[in-house]
């Protein structure tokens, strides 16, 4: 009888992970049975998928998947469990869901391995406890990650940073803008789920239009996901401005840019590795942050390339970003004005990024999730 491995995504982020991830499983393992609930991108790599949680299909975002729906999907995933039980059950980023995924599969014998665990090492650090205590095996992706799990009694093992799989091998490095010979060309990333790019999309259109005014010509960028392309067409629609939207995009689109309006998360990381200078935004309402965000954050800074730097403004941070959107735009102004500020910024991005930049994260969890399922098919064989 095959193994059997359950694997559960909630955003476009993962699904992309996921399909790496299990391109590796059936490397490794070809007749491996794979099912779960993600994306589209999870079917194209061979999944049998229970449930969509990623794009047209899938449930309701406000942000993130609402309690409810993330209650009601448990119960069918369940009853599935019930009347056929998987060997090793797969969460990948997402604590949101995940998390409570974790604790129904532990709770039924099934062992649990988070690829791309929450950081809960810049907030909600209290989620250690059920980590601990629901989560067989942590693949982490960032090196210091490894040591920040042990030091909690969490199994964790450093595997890669998955990014890194799905970049060209010898990637061409931006050589630098030529702004005397053309208009500037900037990117502008809102985020890979609707409610981001409602927040953020709106604003970063505006400080578009602020540069467009300092430099007639400016040709924006906009990469997006299948999650949100929709949404960004539609916010984009009449605007007056040189935009060029494409979808599935992101490394055609960001080494042509000189600067990029990235919002705050895992993308960062993603334009950095592209060697690309950006300013990071993320808007949220001033009364969530001070009511409830900046009291669960950690870190010193919020930008992933930040903290990464060792909690320094590697790159101009806005987040939270509410108030005036002239500020960011004066910035962008003016770091497009000054080509050493940009090329600074790319060899100090380049640095940080080239520790990180190797192969083998979806390979390396592939064998860490086949390890732990054999073990768990082998030990029900000798019950």
């Amino acid at each position: 009888m095959p193994l059997k491995i359950f694997i559960s995504v909630a955003d476009a982020s993962g699904d992309r992970h996921a399909a790496e991830f299990i391109t590796a499983l059936r490397q490794l393992h070809p007749d491996i049975h794979i099912r779960g609930v993600g994306g589209p991108r999870m079917t194209e790599s061979g999944a049998m998928l229970f449930h969509e949680t990623v794009g047209g299909a899938a449930m309701g975002w406000r942000g993130a998947l609402r309690a409810l729906e993330v209650i009601r999907l448990l119960r069918r995933v369940r009853r599935r469990f019930q009347e056929d039980k998987p060997d090793l059950h797969v969460c990948i980023d997402s604590s949101a869901m995940n998390l409570p995924f974790a604790k129904m599969a532990k709770s039924m014998g099934i062992p649990v391995l988070y690829y791309i665990a929450p950081q809960l090492w810049a907030s909600r650090e209290s989620r250690i406890k059920q980590v601990r205590r629901y989560v067989d095996k942590v693949a982490c992706i960032l090196p210091f990650e490894e040591g920040y799990y042990r030091s909690h009694g969490v199994d964790a093992t450093f595997v890669g940073h998955p990014l890194f799989d799905e970049l060209p091998v010898d990637r061409p490095t931006p050589a630098g803008p030529s702004l005397d010979e053309r208009p500037p060309i900037v990117g502008i990333v809102p985020g890979s789920r609707r409610g981001e790019v409602k927040a953020n999309l709106p604003h970063q259109l505006d400080v578009a239009r602020r540069i467009s005014e300092a430099f007639p010509g400016t040709h924006f960028l906009i990469p997006t996901t299948s999650a949100v392309d929709a949404a960004v067409r539609q916010q984009c629609a009449g605007q007056n401005l040189k935009l060029e939207i494409k979808l599935n995009a992101f490394d055609e689109l960001i080494p042509r840019c000189d600067l990029v309006i990235c919002k705050s998360g895992t993308s960062t990381l993603h334009v950095a590795a592209w060697g690309v200078p950006m300013i990071v935004v993320y808007r949220l309402n001033p009364l969530i942050w001070h009511g409830i965000a900046r009291w669960l954050i950690k870190t010193k800074k919020i930008a992933l390339v930040n903290i990464l730097a060792g909690n320094v403004d590697l790159v101009p941070e806005f987040v939270p970003w509410h108030g005036s959107n002239k500020p960011v735009a004066d910035l962008a102004i003016s770091m497009l004005r000054n080509p050493q500020t940009l090329a600074d910024q790319r060899a100090k991005l380049l640095a940080l990024v080239a520790p990180l930049d190797h192969r083998g994260a979806s390979k390396n969890t592939a064998s860490i999730a086949l390890e732990l399922a054999m073990k768990n098919r082998s030990d029900k064989f000798r019950v």
